[in-house]
């Protein structure tokens, strides 16, 4: 139980330590886009070397195929649908009705948090510490997320206090997705359960190549986020050394 409480611990971390600096004050771009490419490199790491083969392990080499496009499906329909406004693009708001883009921008993160709690929680049936992993490296990638929506908010409203709880009230759908996820996965097959990590994997692909990389490599005249990514990835497979 303790290990859970840590791993819903580290989850929900990122959207608050982030809504806090951004009403404090906003960090250098090139620190945000290493963090966001060091999150990259460890959720390509995790997919690739834990939860593919576990999928396999726990279903069939289809059935992980399936997950897979599923769970990439399912993030562009999310994007489609309700747009996820990334964090970059609210600098070019500013001129324009930057409130109105500070909320877009926060509904948008709520909604896309919900699967990454799921995602958080895939350990749970296996081993806990892929859990730990997947947590805190989402909880990386949403610290540069919640700064850039409170800051905005913050800008338009002046109200610190608010700005900071409105906009760490999107780790909530981190939370709501573990707990979701963790109940599920005890009642469901082997298959499904395989399936799901394959759909977990295709999620956290996704997410890098739409937004981490995409994000950390066009936004710095140097290369330094090529080598946080490289970093990141180093971290886990040391992991496999614990």
């Amino acid at each position: 139980m303790n290990t859970i409480a840590t791993i819903v611990g580290i989850s929900v971390l990122g959207p608050i330590i982030g809504s806090f600096i951004g009403v404090l004050k906003k960090p250098s771009e090139i620190f945000m886009y290493n963090m966001l490419s060091f999150a990259a490199g460890i959720m390509l790491t995790i997919s690739f070397l834990e939860l593919i083969p576990e999928s396999i392990e726990f279903s069939s080499i289809y059935i992980c195929i399936a997950g897979i496009v599923i769970g990439s499906l399912i993030m562009y329909s999310i994007d489609r649908l309700i747009p996820h406004i990334h964090p970059e693009l609210i600098e070019q708001e500013q001129g324009k009705n930057i409130k109105k883009t500070a909320v877009y921008l926060i509904i948008g993160i709520f909604l896309h948090n919900f699967p990454e709690g799921m995602a958080i929680a895939i350990g749970t049936v296996s081993e806990s510490k892929i859990s730990i992993v997947i947590a805190l490296a989402i909880a990386i990638h949403n610290i540069p997320e919640g700064i850039c929506t409170s800051a905005p908010y913050y800008h338009c409203t002046q109200n610190r206090l608010k700005s900071f709880l409105i906009s760490s009230m999107t780790a909530l759908p981190i939370l709501v997705g573990f707990i979701f996820a963790h109940y599920l996965f005890k009642n469901i097959s082997h298959t499904l359960i395989g399936f799901i990590i394959g759909a977990t994997a295709g999620l956290m692909i996704y997410i890098c190549a739409d937004e981490l990389i995409p994000t950390s490599a066009c936004n710095t005249g140097n290369h330094s986020t090529i080598f946080s990514l490289i970093v990141g990835i180093i971290f886990v497979i040391l992991l496999q050394l614990i």
